[in-house]
Formats: C-alpha cells, structure tokens, sequence
C-alpha cells in the first residue's frame, strides 16, 4: 500500500500562520538555475521607434536589459522574505515580434546555493518590462505588460522543472 501524499504547505507560514523567512542553513548547495519570461505589447510604431533606436529617451533595449539585471541583483530588497543570494549569472534577452507587435522578454538567472532563483528571474522580466514602459509611456500609453511566468527551474529538490 502505498503512503498516503503529503499535503503541501506553504512555506512562508510558521504554524500559528504569522510570516516568516524560511531556514535554507540545514540545505545543501547545488547549482541552481531559473529562467522566467513575459512579454509587452505596444503599437506597431512604438515597436519600430524601439528596434530602431528613434526613443528620444535613448536606446530602449539595452537600458532594459540592464534594469532586468539590476533587478535580480536587488530582489531581497523588493520581496520581503527572499533570501540574499551570490548570483553567479543574470541574463537578460529582448526579442522583437512584429507579428504580435511585442516584445518578449526572458531572464536567465543562476547561482550555487541552499535556495532557488526563481524569484529573481520573475523580478528581472518585470523590471525589464517596466523599464521598457517607461521610456516609451511618452508615445504609447497603451502598452500592456503580461504573461509573466516562470518558463523553467533547475536545482535543488525538486531537480528539473520545465513549464514550457
């Protein structure tokens, strides 16, 4: 007979529900992997404003790219029970979609240690996105960001996670 599966509980939460920051000390490090990606969709002007270098703020792509980095690097400070961690990699890419008048972002993030990075590849394509936005608000306040999701996690665990 087998046993019976254990209920998952959320992590975050001691046992009279207050919230805490989980204890990673006991865990082993392994290398760790998350990639997450999302997308922003605009007018088919801005996105030839955009890939053509013609923002008046500046080149759009690479100050992205860069919040997005940045972003990771500061996630503890923005999620309140994230885990400081050495990242040993932030990768951030901007794909260009005309067909869809978008662009996609994605965020590759690794390190070695007791706990994940999901959460910093998450933050990276939302701070990207928004940076995006901002510089191109002054043209097209009709942007939407969306669809930001974790696409893939590796390490630890639960080992290999791949959502598409």
């Amino acid at each position: 007979m087998s046993q019976p599966e254990e209920t998952p509980r959320l992590t975050h939460l001691d046992e009279r529900g207050q919230a805490q920051m989980v204890d990673v000390g006991a865990k082993a490090d392994t290398q760790r992997e998350a990639v997450a990606r999302g997308s922003i969709t605009m007018q088919p002007e801005t996105l030839q404003l955009i890939v053509s270098g013609a923002v008046p703020k500046g080149d759009v792509l690479a100050a992205a790219r860069i919040a997005g980095i940045m972003a990771a690097k500061r996630t503890p400070e923005l999620i309140p029970l994230c885990h400081t961690l050495l990242l040993t990699h932030v990768s951030v890419t901007i794909e260009p979609d005309p067909a869809a008048s978008a662009l996609h972002i994605e965020a590759r993030v690794r390190t070695r240690g007791p706990t994940g990075v999901e959460m910093e590849a998450l933050t990276a394509v939302s701070v990207a996105a928004l940076t995006i936005y901002d510089m191109c608000k002054a043209v097209d306040r009709g942007m939407r960001i969306g669809d930001i999701r974790l696409a893939e996690k590796r390490g630890g665990r639960s080992g290999e996670i791949v959502l598409e």
